[in-house]
């Protein structure tokens, strides 16, 4: 299977979001439960620029698109649900990964637990700032787009001096996602401009004839692929463009580069997974059944097969580990099975059966760990990545103003 094949399903599996109508009464609505990936009818799907990240702990804060609206808003405030999936440049990402003020999308549910959310909890009345906060994916526009199977079409390039502006247009259809219609959007020396291996800036497309060097010149509807980010006139949902791909050989070679870092962030702080059961043996002895979450790249999947060493270590709902080289578990995998069902959002649909010498504590059903395979590095992550204590699991959430 390909690596977008199963975020593409993801498209067919969510259902759109027609408007910003909330009911007050959130804990009425659908709440995510521990040990259960929720169904994917139940997202809502919201899009908005990213304004500030926490990576560490996987959250931070959107200033939502909403039509008809001018005024200015609360910041969504949002925190990355354990299986929650990150989208960069139609590859796997973290957050780290993703410039600020880059324009994402997004599918949200209510924090699974409103006493602990690592967000402030809002009674969802403010369409700018709604109560879903925990999310199952973001992702930049490229990677919405070849989800859906779709690219910008460009109509013209006026230039002007050292600056320009692009008019676009891109489908939508009636209640889809995404900006949909033909958009004026600006350009500059700030943006780059990616065809083929080559990282271009406007002065060369221009030195070579493809675009103006004055004036403006007409295209009949070329494909493109656009990243968009923040304008001084966003209110009126207009954008800057901080990335053109201009082909698709240059956006194929633009998701392999961040295809490989996630490869290793991945293996640097092992896969996440929660555990489905524990078949208790004797003298500390256990058998641990537990769920891949999903998201991560086919290769990574492919390092866990039976009969061979690893670890597993506890971790929190922010995927934060303690210690994992030292706290860590030695042991086994005896199984791996993979379901014949397409599976949820958040998982990868991957059981494993992970045999133990020694139970502990953080091992048990429900709960976040991390596995590795023998092949992956047994190091500890950053500092400022480990849980220190159990009463400064993260900032509060009093850290994200209103």
């Amino acid at each position: 299977m390909k690596p977008h094949r199963r975020t593409f399903v993801l498209s067919i599996l969510f259902l759109p979001i027609m408007g910003l109508t909330f009911d007050l009464r959130a804990d009425e609505l659908f709440r995510p439960k521990s040990g259960e990936f929720p169904p994917p009818a139940e997202a809502k799907a919201y899009r908005g620029e990213l304004v500030f990240v926490d990576h560490v702990n996987r959250r931070g804060s959107l200033r939502l698109h909403i039509d008809g609206h001018f005024n200015e808003g609360h910041l969504h405030h949002f925190a990355m649900l354990p299986y929650g999936m990150i989208r960069y440049q139609d590859a796997p990402a973290e957050l780290r990964d993703i410039p600020i003020g880059t324009v994402l999308y997004g599918r949200f549910y209510l924090p699974p637990d409103p006493a602990t959310s690592a967000v402030p909890n809002v009674n969802g009345n403010d369409a700018t700032a709604p109560a879903e906060n925990y999310a199952i994916l973001l992702e930049d526009g490229p990677s919405f787009c070849l989800r859906e199977g779709k690219a910008w079409k460009l109509k013209s390039v006026e230039v002007k001096g050292s600056e320009g502006v692009i008019t676009a247009s891109l489908e939508r259809e009636d209640g889809g996602e995404g900006l949909g219609g033909e958009h004026k959007l600006t350009i500059d020396g700030s943006t780059r401009i990616w065809r083929g291996r080559e990282l271009l800036g406007m002065d060369e497309l221009i030195a070579e004839g493809i675009w103006p060097a004055d004036g403006s010149k007409k295209f009949d509807d070329q494909p493109v692929q656009l990243s968009l980010t923040w304008h001084p006139r966003y209110l009126y949902q207009q954008f800057h463009v901080a990335d053109i791909w201009l082909d698709t050989s240059a956006m194929s070679f633009a998701s392999e580069r961040q295809r490989q870092r996630h490869i290793r962030h991945i293996r640097m702080r092992w896969m996440p997974a929660w555990v489905d059961s524990v078949e208790y043996g004797k003298f500390g002895h256990a058998t641990i059944t537990a769920t891949l979450f999903g998201g991560m790249d086919q290769s990574l999947y492919a390092d866990f097969k039976p009969g061979i060493g690893g670890k597993m270590a506890a971790a929190e709902n922010t995927l934060r580990t303690w210690w994992p080289d030292h706290d860590g578990m030695d042991g086994k995998i005896i199984s791996v099975e993979t379901g014949k069902e397409e599976p949820l959002p958040g998982s990868s649909g991957i059981r494993i059966q992970f045999e133990v010498p020694l139970i502990l504590e953080g091992f048990r059903p429900g709960r976040i760990v991390r596995i590795r395979p023998h092949n992956w590095p047994n190091v500890k992550p950053p500092v400022e990545e480990q849980v220190r204590s159990f009463e400064d699991r993260w900032p509060s959430p009093e850290l994200f103003g209103r």
